[in-house]
């Protein structure tokens, strides 16, 4: 390789790790799941939901892009942090113009500076950030030949997804009321299908470093939880000084107790688990490993944590507010849906993702969906504390038992992993004693 070649890509090692430069590009990802939030959380309903959804589906395209460059290429070296940086930066202008439609936005007086249409805002950004990942892959593709093939097949694709978005934010006005809406939505679920489809056919070029791949999957789910974290304080209004009512607090304790109960039925074991099968399979059932139970199943759990988010906020912001009895009171039944149903999603993927990767799974782990979907349509009927306490009860009993249950196995995988990280750890010191 010369060294003109070196300068602008370098190719990741199988032992690479996850680089300072993209849990920085994450951050974006943070405030685009809290704006998204609190957009929907204003006036929630199915559409709107829907429209979630369609966003969060596109945004997540956009990040697993990124996590597949990352994986193939050094994303702290040559041209790639500054690309890095320009797809964030391209990332939170869509999400902080949302809702950008020309009915959002006051028409400007003649004398103001040239206005950028909103609804254009997004499809604009959206093809941006493609083109400066397609620009990675074929600076890449110059060293690395099989890259060339992934760049022609995803070209297409990229096209058709965002003139659909383009065709959608341009539909005509004589298009009014729900005609306007139900094509402006069929359009980008469109244009979001074909994009998953591209995904499908290309994979994850190719899986470099396993260790990168399942610890970088790992942490964007890590953001979801901790969006949900943060939720909790936004919903309940708790910096604006609001009466901490014994209702209130509760409610806080038990939001936070479910939240570490998803974060333990993953982190705990399962993502140790399906890591080792990544780094013990090979060649193409490696791709095809590494896009199924990663790619794809993982847009479900992070799905299902921010509407999750979305039932708390609510749930919080509820019994905060002056309206007499709180905890008797009864919520939309929109927001309990969703706070039950992420839980629920979340869960039913995360089973899916360890039948994917591991090829067993524990009956009783089926149990807890099944009664969280059971107790769906039963929701908008019971007080919203009291839906909060039995939906955190049914999520941390189902952790513990789980934990009880697979305790030797749980022990064995907990144990290898502290002895890798042990032994990684004096390996690191010895070599930068010998070095530095």
């Amino acid at each position: 390789m010369s060294d003109a070649g070196r300068s602008r890509v370098q190719p990741a090692a199988p032992g690479a790790k996850v680089t300072r430069l993209e849990l920085f590009f994450d951050l974006v990802f943070v405030f685009a799941f809290i704006h998204l939030n609190t957009l929907a959380v204003e006036d929630l309903d199915a559409l709107i939901l829907l429209g979630v959804i369609l966003l969060l589906a596109a945004l997540w395209l956009a990040w697993s892009r990124f996590a597949v460059l990352g994986n193939n290429l050094r994303a702290d070296q040559g041209i790639m942090p500054i690309i890095g940086f320009a797809i964030m930066t391209a990332v939170f202008v869509s999400v902080a113009t949302l809702p950008g439609t020309e009915d959002d936005v006051a028409v400007p007086p003649p004398s103001a500076p040239l206005s950028i249409p909103g609804q254009l805002v997004f499809p604009a950004c959206y093809f941006i950030i493609w083109t400066l990942e397609m620009v990675a892959l074929r600076h890449a593709a110059r060293n690395h030949p099989w890259l060339r093939e992934i760049w022609w097949r995803s070209a297409p694709t990229l096209f058709l997804s965002c003139g659909l978005l383009v065709l959608a934010a341009l539909l005509p006005r004589q298009y009014a009321g729900s005609a306007r809406t139900a094509l402006f939505v069929t359009l980008w679920g469109v244009a979001v299908a074909i994009a998953y489809v591209g995904v499908v056919r290309t994979g994850a070029l190719a899986v470099v470093s396993a260790g990168h791949w399942a610890e970088r999957h790992a942490q964007i789910v890590l953001i979801a939880l901790g969006e949900s974290v943060i939720s909790i304080g936004l919903g309940a209004e708790l910096l604006a000084g609001t009466p901490l009512t014994l209702p209130l607090v509760t409610a806080v304790v038990l939001g936070i107790a479910l939240i570490c109960a998803l974060w333990w039925s993953y982190f705990d074991s399962r993502s140790i688990a399906a890591d080792h099968v990544l780094h013990r399979t090979r060649g193409t059932a490696r791709l095809r490993l590494a896009r199924d139970a990663y790619t794809l199943l993982h847009f479900p759990m992070v799905l299902g944590i921010i509407l999750l988010s979305l039932g708390i906020k609510q749930v919080l912001a509820h019994l905060a507010s002056d309206t007499g009895d709180q905890d008797r009171a009864v919520l939309d039944p929109v927001h309990l849906w969703v706070l039950y149903g992420g839980v629920a999603l979340y869960l039913l993927a995360l089973l899916a993702f360890q039948v994917r990767t591991v090829r067993s799974v524990d009956p009783l782990g089926v149990l807890p969906v099944l009664v969280i979907t059971a107790l769906l349509p039963m929701a908008p009927f019971m007080p919203p504390l009291a839906a909060l306490a039995l939906l955190s009860l049914i999520t941390v009993a189902a952790s513990v038992m789980e934990n009880l249950r697979g305790g030797s196995h749980r022990r064995s995988l907990r144990g290898g992993q502290l002895a890798e990280q042990q032994a990684l750890e004096s390996e690191e010191t010895n070599w930068r004693r010998r070095h530095l």
